[in-house]
């Protein structure tokens, strides 16, 4: 594993590639270089809103 932290802003674009666009989360991922479950993490937390969901706060 190795710890490597990315930008909210990554984060967000990443989900909308997903969300927005149509890509599969494994397309996704695989070009970005993070993990899929790191990506459906974050769609969890980001959904379609772009935002921070309240309830998702570590």
């Amino acid at each position: 594993m190795s710890g490597k932290r990315y930008t909210e802003e990554f984060k967000i674009e990443a989900v909308h590639q997903v969300t927005d666009r149509g890509y599969k989360i494994g397309e996704v991922s695989d070009r970005l270089g993070v993990t899929s479950k790191s990506l459906r993490d974050w769609i969890t937390k980001y959904g379609d809103t772009g935002s921070p969901k309240a309830s998702s706060h570590y």
